[in-house]
């Protein structure tokens, strides 16, 4: 119960006004609501089973949250208990027991959502202790490891984490992971507790019969766009299967796909650049992006970076490409927050 109310989040969110609707409410708001509900004895028994900093992340949210309304409680309450009896049902009978359960008490909709978020969290127990492990210390624990074995292990962290210990690989090594985590797609519990055994002697038992998803191509485009451009053309380029190359490009954005981009989307990210990085991401930029940034600018600002271009000189390689990467994490942050839109693979339609 106390990982399904501290489900792991982003940065933490602003107070909760009255008459947020429930899906404006973060998780980590959701679970602080739970914690009041429950009142300080209770409160105190979850505690126990939380690590320090669960505890340390909750209790600032719980001193942030401001007023909830009754109904707004409610919800939140309904939506706890919600997840803990489809918990349960997988515990007990795997997820297919678990959707059929669900589907009749709330329908085939509401059962997916639930399940979709049940069995990411106990995707995220798997391979618990990788979270508070940093990228040297995964790359020391990992890099003797066959590639399948990495792979698998990396597909259970962060995909900036990811990347890190894929850019540390030799280049053939590098190839292979990379290929392993694209082609993966599900693996036996089993599987994963031999693995989990091998690398840490502290695990929890896995909690369905059921295959987890994990890896796959969306999941590998994620860790090629935290990679640095060296690494990712060296990937690329030896990727034994064009057809999978082609199909993880698709799904990536790099700092070149700005010009697919609509208007109002280029507007809105610049507005968030540090204009240092444009200058320095332009100075590799082929005429088409420098175009599309140009042109979605104000004239000031547009002028006042044309003329630090042809003042700055003698700027290396690796500057540029991490100003790049900045701008890139600007974008795939607002798309994330749902600010702007990326075509990928030219699977989206636009409507305007």
């Amino acid at each position: 119960m106390a990982e399904t109310a501290t489900a792991t989040a982003a940065a933490p969110p602003a107070a909760a006004k009255p008459g947020k609707p429930l899906a404006d409410l973060s998780t980590t708001q959701k679970a602080a609501a739970v914690i009041i509900a429950l009142g300080a004895e209770k409160a105190s028994l979850i505690y126990k089973y939380m690590e320090d900093e669960e505890v340390e992340q909750l209790t600032l949210e719980v001193a942030r949250l401001g007023f909830l309304s009754p109904q707004q409680t409610e919800d939140v309450l309904n939506e706890f208990f919600q997840l803990c009896m489809t918990n349960k049902a997988v515990t007990e009978g795997g997820l297919e027991y678990a959707r059929a359960v669900l589907e009749k008490a709330y329908g085939a909709q509401a059962a997916a959502e639930l399940l979709g978020k049940v069995t990411k969290s106990l995707k995220n127990r798997d391979f618990a202790f990788m979270d508070k492990a940093d990228i040297k210390s995964l790359y020391s624990a990992l890099r003797s490891e066959r590639p399948q074995t990495i792979a698998l292990v990396l597909s259970y962290v962060d995909a900036d984490k990811a990347a890190g210990v894929v850019a540390q690989l030799e280049e053939k090594k590098q190839i292979q992971v990379v290929e392993s985590i694209a082609k993966l797609d599900s693996v036996s519990p089993a599987a994963i507790k031999i693995v989990e055994a091998e690398m840490h002697n502290r695990f929890s038992n896995i909690m369905t019969d059921t295959n987890i998803k994990v890896g796959g191509i969306d999941y590998v485009a994620d860790v090629m766009n935290n990679l640095d451009r060296t690494s990712e053309k060296n990937i690329f380029d030896g990727l034994s299967d064009p057809d999978l190359a082609d199909e993880i490009r698709k799904r990536m954005f790099v700092f070149e796909d700005i010009i697919t981009m609509d208007d109002r989307s280029v507007q809105r990210f610049v507005r968030d650049c540090d204009p240092r990085d444009l200058v320095l991401a332009l100075k590799a930029a082929n005429t088409e992006v420098a175009n599309k940034l140009f042109a979605n600018m104000s004239s000031r600002m547009a002028q006042s970076i044309k003329d630090d271009l042809e003042i700055t000189s003698n700027v290396r390689m690796k500057d540029v490409e991490e100003a790049q990467q900045r701008i890139v994490g600007i974008i795939r942050g607002l798309e994330e927050k749902g600010e702007i839109i990326i075509l990928k693979g030219g699977k989206d339609d636009i409507i305007a």
